[in-house]
């Protein structure tokens, strides 16, 4: 049995005032392709399917559209979807009925006094499987206890336990889907900003017990392993959803199953529609750099405009600086990002995030890391992809030893 694994599409999503209709189109053509051409038996959505919990009904039109299209083309195919903490839970069990007539399972909130209905158990030419289909949990949906400060991992634990154990002991693999923070998992600099890594919405491994064969994960924009296990996976999203994600290796994952083993996991690298650009790469740069940059710029070899964001020198001081730049930007086919003020170059990164020492308890590690990387080894070079994936293993390793 083959399965596809993605998640955190966004639909409805406005890149810096821009539509992203497009993009999203583009991408899930694709999929309807990728779907037929692998011989796909199970499709998992991993949640925050729209961007929003009120997605504009062209967003809820296009995700139907591709459940038809998906269907035509692969008549045999199931179909799981699972809410994130983007989307409405009500919005997302309203089309349940409806949906269930084209083999598509969508699960919007977890019940603590019925946990079944977070179990979907698939039949396919190729092999069953039994899903565990849990959604985004918020602290309502979980019991608690309020006398323990890992309350919420306990909770989350506990809803994950209540529907596993429904599973059957047989020979179909038992898949975990779930949308929340791992541990240990790497975020984006931007649109994950807000979670923090060991506070309240990440949970540990473990919560997906060792009944899982294959655990398949959204929330995380970046695609990686869990816990150092091939079987546990986020798969990132389809595309950038900010600049800090713009060389992300968008995938989706397929799996294959002999009877309860998944025997492998390949990366299928989405296609991009819209390339991201960044003046300067590295740093800010002056007024007439950077004109000078945006004027340079050759625009042929891209398929569609690419969106640019501009890094304008704090020091700047021309008031004319908008002005200039729009001039730049005259007839140019791109779309415009703004503009972000940046520390000088000359201005090392030590000497502006200690200047409270208050704040060092604040940082990220990676933004650490790549500090000392800039100061010790290279300061024009970005922080190697290898370092940053061995400081997030190191980082889960302690957090997991921690809660042995």
């Amino acid at each position: 049995m083959k399965v596809l694994h993605t998640s955190d599409w966004h639909l409805g999503q406005q890149f810096y005032e821009h539509h992203r209709v497009q993009e999203h189109q583009h991408f899930l053509d694709w999929l309807v392709i990728t779907l037929q051409q692998q011989a796909i038996d199970l499709l998992l959505v991993a949640g925050d399917i729209y961007h929003t919990a009120t997605p504009p009904s062209s967003s809820e039109q296009q995700l139907y559209q591709f459940i038809k299209q998906a269907k035509q083309a692969c008549p045999e195919l199931h179909i799981v979807i699972i809410a994130g903490n983007h989307d409405s839970a009500n919005r997302i069990e309203t089309a349940k009925p409806l949906l269930k007539q084209f083999d598509t399972h969508v699960i919007g909130r977890y019940d603590k006094t019925e946990p079944s209905t977070c179990l979907v158990n698939i039949e396919t030419e190729n092999g069953k499987a039994q899903v565990v289909a849990m959604p985004f949990l918020r602290p309502a949906d979980v019991t608690l206890d309020t006398q323990n400060d890992k309350a919420y991992q306990q909770g989350v634990a506990q809803a994950y336990q209540s529907v596993v154990e429904l599973c059957e002991e047989n020979t179909a693999p038992i898949i975990v889907m779930g949308h929340l923070h791992a541990k240990g998992g790497t975020i984006s600099e931007d649109s994950e900003r807000n979670i923090s890594i060991g506070g309240f919405d990440a949970v540990t491994a473990e919560v997906f017990t060792d009944k899982a064969d294959y655990v398949a994960l959204g929330h995380l924009h970046k695609a990686q392993v869990v816990a150092k296990c091939d079987a546990k996976r986020y798969c990132g999203t389809p595309m950038p959803m900010s600049f800090s994600e713009k060389n992300y290796q968008h995938q989706v994952l397929v799996c294959e199953f002999n009877g309860k083993a998944c025997v492998s996991v390949n990366p299928l690298y989405t296609p991009r529609l819209r390339e991201l650009i960044v003046l300067p790469k590295q740093g800010g740069a002056d007024i007439d750099a950077l004109c000078n940059e945006i004027e340079q710029l050759d625009l042929k070899s891209y398929e569609a405009s690419p969106y640019l964001r501009l890094r304008l020198n704090a020091s700047e001081t021309d008031s004319q600086f908008r002005e200039k730049i729009s001039s730049s930007l005259k007839d140019k086919d791109i779309l415009f990002c703004g503009i972000e003020r940046v520390q000088d170059v000359q201005k090392h990164d030590d000497e502006m995030i200690f200047q409270d020492l208050g704040q060092v308890e604040k940082l990220n590690p990676l933004d650490l890391l790549d500090m000392v990387f800039k100061q010790q080894v290279d300061s024009e070079q970005d922080l190697p992809t290898n370092l940053a994936d061995c400081l997030a293993e190191v980082l889960n390793t302690m957090e997991e030893e921690q809660n042995v």
